[in-house]
């Protein structure tokens, strides 16, 4: 089983010392994901296949405590490829496997 969806949402970077970049998936698609996934060890990390412009590829979201919702990072090679950066509008197709 999967799950399906397509948002937009502004690129922002973790104001800690790293340089992650984040994507904040919306609150109805993280409550259709919290509702199909199984709590399990960790910290609560969910396998997703992410489609932004040209470039698909494997990671996992995870839930943020202060927001409610799930996070999903953009490394710099997708950035770099689809000219994203802070702040961009940036519009995603995300598969959750659950």
């Amino acid at each position: 089983m999967s799950i399906e969806a397509a948002f937009a949402a502004p690129l922002w970077r973790w104001s800690g010392e790293s340089a992650w970049h984040f994507l904040t998936v919306p609150e109805a698609v993280s409550d259709d994901i919290r509702s199909c996934v199984e709590p399990g060890p960790g910290f609560g990390s969910v396998r997703v296949t992410v489609t932004v412009g040209a470039s698909t590829w494997e990671t996992s979201v995870f839930p943020d405590a202060k927001s409610g919702r799930y996070l999903l990072p953009v490394k710099a090679g997708v950035r770099r490829k689809e000219r994203i950066e802070d702040g961009d509008e940036v519009d995603v197709h995300l598969v959750v496997h659950v």
